[in-house]
Order: C-alpha cells, then structure tokens, then sequence
C-alpha cells in the first residue's frame, strides 16, 4: 500500500487563501492599492534629497534666462485682481519666486520671504510669487492661510515657468532696476542669502 503523500504547510495555507473569498477580497485590495500608489508616484512631482521639487513645464518660447542679459518680460493678473507685467517695474529692483502650495521647501522658506518683503517694500524692491500648475483660487486660499501678502500670480499652464526654464522649485530670478538678471538660486534660501541677493539687485 503508498502512503498518501501530505501537502506541505505553505501550500496549504496558499490554498485556502485562493480558495477563500476574504483571502480573494484582500489581494485585490493589495493590488488595487499598489497601483493607486503607482499611480500618485508618477503624476506627482517629485522631491530630491536638496529639498527642491522637480515639476514638469513646457520648453518655452524665445531664448533660455541668461545671467546680465534683460529678463523676460511678461504680463500676468495677480490672484486678487491686480494687473501686472515685469517691464511696469522699471528702476526697481524684482525678485521673482517660483513655488507651488504642495511644494515643502517653498512653504518652509515662505514666512521669510514674507518678512523681507515687510522690510523692503517701502524701498521699492518688489517681490512676485508664481505658482506653478495652480489655479487662482488655490494660490489665494493658501497665501491667505498662512498670511503672505506680497503678490501672488497663478501660472496653471506654467507659460511664465517655461519661459524662465524652471524645471524645479523652490526657484529664485533676481532681477535688478535696469530690467537685467542678475542670479538665479535653485532652492530654499536662508534669510541671509535673501539679503544678498537682495542686495546686489538694489545697488
């Protein structure tokens, strides 16, 4: 007479995982839950270990931002309403701040940007948020939560991101009075490179 042969433990307990209905619920809410996960990976944009935040634009128009060149002028509403465009700030300094709600380093940096806007505005230098891939309604319900109140523009099509090549955030123009770039900073600032670069544009 042969023995019967006995299934091994792990195969059994495989079995009656298949053969079970909650074991069939379970995998597909692992599956599910996999591509979901994949899929969030992939459309959001991602962060490097510097802290910056990689984003997606268009190639843009017209030449790349070149340092001691003139900056590319460009006309845009802020989101409360205002009309404004780079070459209206002629003879004042303008430090142009690319960033997104979502966006980690650009929310750690902001309450400093915000300071210094407090300290210079009334010197003239001027200060623009742009938010990348955003619409009006978000920029304004995030800048009022947290109390920025230098100007914010929504760029949802990113048509001033490409123009300026940014390709990840937080990212900093610092143009001077004469209209010329004069640095370009990928990244959150400290207060003290905020002064600087403040600084040079406002000789």
């Amino acid at each position: 007479m042969i023995p019967a042969t006995t299934a091994s433990p792990q195969r059994s307990w495989q079995q009656r995982i298949r053969e079970s209905r909650l074991g069939t619920v379970l995998v597909l809410a692992v599956t599910a839950a996999i591509v979901m996960g994949g899929a969030y990976l992939v459309d959001r944009p991602t962060a490097t270990a510097a802290g910056i935040s990689t984003v997606d634009v268009g190639p843009g128009d017209g030449p790349a931002p070149k340092i001691g060149s003139p900056a590319h002028d460009f006309a845009a509403t802020t989101v409360d309403g205002k009309k404004v465009s780079l070459s209206s700030f002629k003879e004042q300094p303008v430090w142009l701040t690319f960033g997104a709600s979502w966006c980690g380093a650009c929310q750690a940096e902001a309450p400093d940007i915000e300071t210094t806007y407090e300290k210079l505005k009334a010197q003239g230098v001027v200060i623009l948020a742009i938010s990348i891939s955003e619409d009006s309604t978000t920029v304004l319900d995030y800048a009022k939560r947290i109390g920025l109140t230098y100007p914010q523009i929504a760029d949802p099509d990113t048509r001033i991101a490409s123009a300026y090549r940014v390709n990840g955030i937080p990212a900093h123009f610092f143009i001077d009075k004469s209209g010329i770039l004069r640095s370009v900073k990928t990244g959150g600032l400290s207060p003290e490179q905020m002064a600087s670069a403040i600084t040079e544009i406002s000789r």
